[in-house]
């Protein structure tokens, strides 16, 4: 198992950052993969810090890359970063060049808590052609709802130009998801989690069943938590292995699949 931290010169921000990397121990060409995503406040560093995931991809032979996005809820900013870009190209298209990483979509996998679990929805709805399924822990999954609340109105006129630009457009998960379901393309499996105690648990179970009614194959899990780490160290373990092990049983021709999952 490796643990590597890279630093490299971003051309679509201008400036350098950096990523983490875990390597797996297990010998393998190519490596299923993870795009791990921080919340606000967090940087690549926070996954390794705050749970023990370098252990838990370890034992799924499952490498993971975790990058840098500040506050930007992996968006291309109105004023700032063109996170969404450096997210959504730059970091798998550098990561796949630097590391023996995987780009088969069934192996590509995409997670995040809070505004990570934004990003990591977003990125599978948008591109469900590269992410086979992704997991939302504890996850800001009505942006513009979001962005009303205290103390963020100046953030998002930041990133969005407003909480109100949000809705039906690509930074809009609900949208999102109903444009995706009528396009008649492949839907990516979604893992959504939430503490039922997490002031953002209300959206998570409108997002559910907004997925549920498009036919969305959704897997949910709660508990009686909060926004904490403790939660997320539990619920990221749980998203790997639904990633490494539930969508490998789920793809053999003998099983039978469950698209309700339990009720969060």
């Amino acid at each position: 198992m490796a643990l590597i931290t890279c630093r490299f010169y971003s051309d679509v921000l201008g400036t350098t950052t950096a990523l983490n990397v875990i390597l797996p121990k297990e010998e393998k060409k190519k490596y299923p993969v993870l795009f791990l995503l921080h919340g606000m406040g967090g940087d690549h560093t926070v996954w390794i810090r705050k749970t023990s995931v370098e252990r838990y991809a370890d034992e799924a032979g499952l490498a993971v890359v975790m990058p840098d996005a500040g506050s930007s809820f992996y968006t291309d900013m109105v004023h700032g970063g063109a996170y969404w870009t450096f997210v959504s190209e730059e970091v798998p298209r550098l990561a796949r060049r630097f590391f023996p990483l995987s780009g088969r979509p069934e192996e590509t996998f995409a997670a995040g808590m809070s505004m990570g679990g934004y990003g990591a929805l977003k990125l599978a709805l948008r591109f469900p052609e590269r992410f086979s399924a992704a997991a939302s822990i504890s996850g800001v999954t009505d942006a513009a709802e979001f962005g009303h609340g205290n103390g963020r109105q100046e953030l998002f006129r930041n990133i969005f130009g407003g909480a109100g630009a949000i809705p039906g457009t690509p930074d809009d998960l609900f949208s999102l998801a109903g444009r995706l379901a009528a396009s008649g393309r492949k839907k990516p499996h979604i893992y959504l989690c939430c503490g039922t105690k997490d002031g953002l648990y209300d959206m998570n179970v409108r997002f559910r069943d907004h997925l549920r009614r498009l036919s969305y194959s959704v897997t949910c899990a709660k508990g009686k938590a909060g926004h904490e780490w403790g939660y997320w160290d539990e619920a990221i373990r749980d998203a790997i292995r639904f990633f490494t092990e539930d969508l490998s049983a789920a793809a053999r021709p003998e099983h039978n699949t469950n698209s309700g999952g339990n009720t969060p």
